[in-house]
């Protein structure tokens, strides 16, 4: 190993663990991991319409509101990547700064989000694929809701699969995947922004129109549906923290995982913003009622701006994105539970733990992973509104699991967290670390209420999103509840029978104690 390696080696011992995955990821790589996560090209393809059905062009300012709510996480998020650079991310930060019990309930949850994540995003093929052709859509008609929703879930299982595969290879095929899916993404993403601007067929003002949408009746006016279309954007823009789990496997991931999850962020807000408002500009009739359905949408504006043929083109773009994206959630899975299990906190935490030596990878997290995502969508088969409902709830749980971390650092915050920034206080040669310095604790609060925000309003029971069906509309809450107290009763029990780093996986070396300003958390 060069010699930074072996200084991220050392520097991860300080925690514990000893270095047993392949750190080969540089600056590029990754930013691509947050940034595949996020993929413009797949949520904010998949659920435009949803926004547009709710709220109209209006929707735009969505965005931009959702983005500073994030980015109050994301800047948080990138203080605790400098100082805990471990795989797991959210798990190891919420264990840190709170404890082991809140974060292995973090984690817990943010696991199940990974899994509900993986599927609802494998779904994301229906909305392109069958507008390219339709041959691909194997299953009746995709202007039937039942119809495009079994369709869905076949493609889904089949890119599942192939992401399994492919997490099962090892991080250094993954990435050059990413990393030319990335490419590929950045560079269509801008070409299609300048075609779209080309072809505007009316001014910004059109940003400001507002069409209520199926639903709209919630009894808050305007706002109601703009809570509505809110969604869309809440559902695209988390993920940003992957550069953060894969901190084992990348260089010097004290200064490169901070940089990676802002510019992850960043890069996709200003390139989705762009590509709605454009998209709203040219479409050529915003009055087609196909624009609020899953089988339109933004694809639909694509083809019949574009052309039939150059907006296949495109949409053949979206399907490799689409694909990266799965690669990227199941990715950052499978560290989420190699970090889980690593510390005793799993069942068969031994298997779920191990790495295998040829490819430096845990490879049956892969698998449950990808097992579980394809149970979920089976199970689901003949749900008409399975996009919607997997992607409300995958919301829900991604910003719980965020304010199971933000709300600790808060608490910690107050105390005089963080009490040094320098490299003497980690006892590393990373330099001065990423800081918020004084605007800690006001991004902090925003970042707390926030997450609050974003929970309460993904999991109203909004017939558009849920369905009609009284336990279809409360799925959110009802899964979330079962799901924290399945959590909280396994946590109970790991707490009182067995915790600790497992000794196949603690550092050779006894960890080297910090100077004060960092926390070395363990789960014991």
């Amino acid at each position: 190993m060069c010699r930074t390696q072996n200084q991220d080696s050392r520097d991860l011992a300080r925690f514990g663990y000893k270095q047993e995955l392949d750190r080969t990821l540089g600056g590029f790589s990754s930013f691509a991991a947050g940034f595949s996560y996020i993929s413009i090209l797949t949520g904010g393809v998949q659920l435009f319409y949803l926004g547009f059905g709710a709220a109209g062009p209006a929707f735009f300012w969505t965005w931009p509101a959702v983005f500073l709510g994030q980015l109050s996480v994301a800047l948080c998020f990138a203080e605790l990547a400098a100082r805990y650079p471990l795989s797991g991310g959210v798990y190891q930060w919420a264990k840190s700064v709170g404890s082991p019990e809140v974060g292995w309930m973090a984690g817990w949850v943010y696991l199940a989000c990974s899994v509900i994540t993986l599927a609802a995003v494998a779904l994301a093929l229906q909305g392109s694929l069958p507008q390219i052709s339709s041959w691909f859509q194997l299953v009746g008609s995709p202007s039937d809701p039942a119809d495009g929703a079994m369709n869905a879930v076949i493609w889904g299982c089949l890119v599942i699969g192939l992401s399994t595969l492919i997490n099962s290879v090892g991080i250094r095929f993954m990435a050059r995947i990413n990393n030319i899916g990335v490419f590929a993404e950045l560079l269509g993403v801008i070409l299609l922004i300048v075609l779209l601007a080309i072809r505007m067929r009316r001014g910004p003002e059109v940003l400001f129109e507002m069409k209520r949408g199926e639903g709209s009746g919630t009894g808050l006016g305007g706002f109601g549906p703009f809570l509505t279309a809110s969604l869309m954007a809440s559902y695209v823009m988390y993920g940003f923290d992957t550069a953060g789990s894969l901190a084992e496997e990348t260089d010097d991931p004290r200064r490169r995982a901070p940089r990676a999850i802002l510019q992850a962020l960043g890069a996709a807000a200003l390139m989705g913003g762009l590509l709605i408002a454009f998209g709203l500009m040219a479409a050529v009739d915003l009055s087609d009622p196909a624009l609020g359905r899953l089988s339109g949408g933004l694809p639909l504006v694509v083809k019949d701006v574009l052309g039939p043929r150059l907006g296949r083109v495109f949409l053949g773009e979206v399907v490799f994105a689409v694909t990266v994206c799965v690669l990227a959630v199941h990715a950052g899975s499978v560290r989420l539970m190699f970090a889980m299990a690593r510390d005793n906190g799993l069942p068969c935490s031994s298997a779920l733990a191990r790495v295998q030596a040829e490819t430096r990878t845990p490879i049956l997290p892969a698998i449950v992973t990808g097992a579980s995502a394809i149970g979920i969508l089976m199970v689901n088969v003949n749900l008409p509104t399975i996009v919607e409902t997997l992607c409300s709830v995958a919301i829900v749980w991604a910003n719980l699991a965020y304010l199971l971390v933000t709300l600790p650092l808060l608490i910690m915050r107050m105390r005089g967290w963080p009490e040094d920034t320098s490299e003497s206080a980690l006892g590393t040669s990373s330099g001065r670390l990423f800081s918020l310095g004084r605007l800690g604790l006001p991004i902090n609060l925003a970042a707390v209420a926030w997450g609050v925000a974003v929970v309460v309003n993904v999991s109203w029971p909004r017939p558009e999103i849920y369905g009609s069906h009284p336990w279809g509309r409360h799925a959110a809450t009802l899964s979330t509840l079962l799901l924290i107290g399945l959590g909280a009763a396994y946590c109970w029990k790991i707490r009182a029978q067995r915790a600790g780093i497992l000794p196949e996986h603690a550092a050779e070396e006894p960890p080297i104690e910090p100077e004060p300003g960092v926390l070395y958390h363990r789960f014991s």
